[in-house]
C-alpha cells in the first residue's frame, strides 16, 4: 500500500507560497539561503525514493514546464515516473506518464494508495495538501523550514475537521540554519 508523503519548503510563519517562483512579493525566497550539499542530497534522495508524484494543477504545470528540459538521474526519475494531478480543469496533460484525477479527492487518493507500492510524493500543491490533511490521507510530512518570516502569503495550515497526532522522527539542520523535520502520522 502506498504512503502519502507531503514535502514542503516553509517559512517560520508557515508560508509555503512561491518558495521557488511564481508571482509573489518575495519570489524564490527559499533560494536566499544556502542549504548546503547535505540538504541538496536529502532532497534528491527524497525524490528518488518516491514511487509516484501527486500534485495539484498549479504545481503540476510548473513541474511539467521545468523538468522535461533537465538531464540527469533526478530529471530522468521525474520525467519517467507515474504522475497524478488532481484537477477539474486540466484535460490534456502534456508531461508524459500523467493521469488526471478529477473526481472525489478522498476516493481517488485512497484508490491511488491501494494501487501504489511505495511513497506517493506530494510537493507544494497547497490546496491539495490542505484537502489531504482534512481527509486524514497524509502519512508523513517533510518540512524544510527556512529561517525567515515573510509576513504574508499562503500558509500550509488550514482548519481541519479534527485533531491529529504526529510523531517527530527526524530533525536536522543544514547550511544557513535550514531545518528539515520529518513527522509521521501517529495512528
Amino acid at each position: 500500500m502506498g504512503k502519502v508523503v507531503v514535502t514542503e519548503f516553509i517559512s517560520l510563519d508557515g508560508v509555503v507560497e512561491a518558495p521557488g517562483g511564481e508571482e509573489f512579493k518575495y519570489p524564490n525566497w527559499s533560494f536566499e539561503f544556502d542549504r548546503g550539499p547535505d540538504a541538496e542530497k536529502f532532497k534528491e534522495t527524497e525524490s528518488l525514493e518516491a514511487a509516484a508524484l501527486l500534485l495539484g494543477r498549479k504545481t503540476y504545470e510548473g513541474f511539467a514546464e521545468a523538468w522535461p528540459q533537465y538531464e540527469g538521474e533526478l530529471a530522468d526519475k521525474y520525467n519517467s515516473m507515474p504522475k497524478y494531478v488532481l484537477s477539474s480543469t486540466l484535460t490534456e496533460p502534456k508531461w508524459n506518464n500523467t493521469t488526471v484525477l478529477s473526481g472525489d479527492l478522498a476516493g481517488d487518493v485512497s484508490r491511488l494508495r491501494r494501487q501504489t507500492d511505495g511513497e506517493i510524493s506530494v510537493a507544494g500543491s497547497i490546496q491539495l495538501v490542505q484537502g489531504l490533511l482534512a481527509h486524514d490521507l497524509v502519512d508523513e510530512i517533510h518540512l524544510m523550514s527556512f529561517p525567515v518570516i515573510l509576513g504574508h502569503g499562503r500558509t500550509l495550515w488550514a482548519q481541519t475537521p479534527d485533531k491529529t497526532a504526529w510523531k517527530l522522527t527526524e530533525a536536522t539542520t543544514y547550511g544557513d540554519g535550514v531545518l528539515v523535520t520529518i513527522y509521521q502520522r501517529a495512528r
